[in-house]
């Protein structure tokens, strides 16, 4: 019984090297690309600005005309209205994409 237990416990130290190996390969190929992601969706939610255009998750397209910071909302311009949205519900600026590009 005793030696049943110590070869169980020697069993569990050597698989320890693995287990470790494992959690380094799930570190850097899942939990730090999506730190990664996080941070960049973080400033570019910052950096949105009044006159921007953008996209929202939903398909919107539209132009930011207020920014409130006090609920980190913002008001955007679309061909039906204005509509106040969350930060965090813009998906992408258009302003930077259209402006590389000549418009033909």
């Amino acid at each position: 019984m005793i030696l049943n237990i110590f070869l169980q416990a020697q069993s569990t130290a050597s698989m320890l090297p693995y287990l470790l190996v494992m959690f380094a390969i799930m570190y850097f190929f899942m939990i730090r690309p999506q730190m990664k992601r996080q941070k960049q969706e973080k400033n570019f939610q910052s950096s949105l600005k009044k006159g921007d255009k953008v996209v929202t998750t939903s398909g919107i397209h539209g132009k930011i005309v207020d920014l409130i910071d006090s609920d980190n909302t913002c008001v955007i311009e679309t061909g039906a209205g204005r509509i106040k949205f969350e930060r965090s519900a813009i998906s992408q600026e258009l302003s930077k994409k259209y402006a590389k590009k000549p418009v033909k």
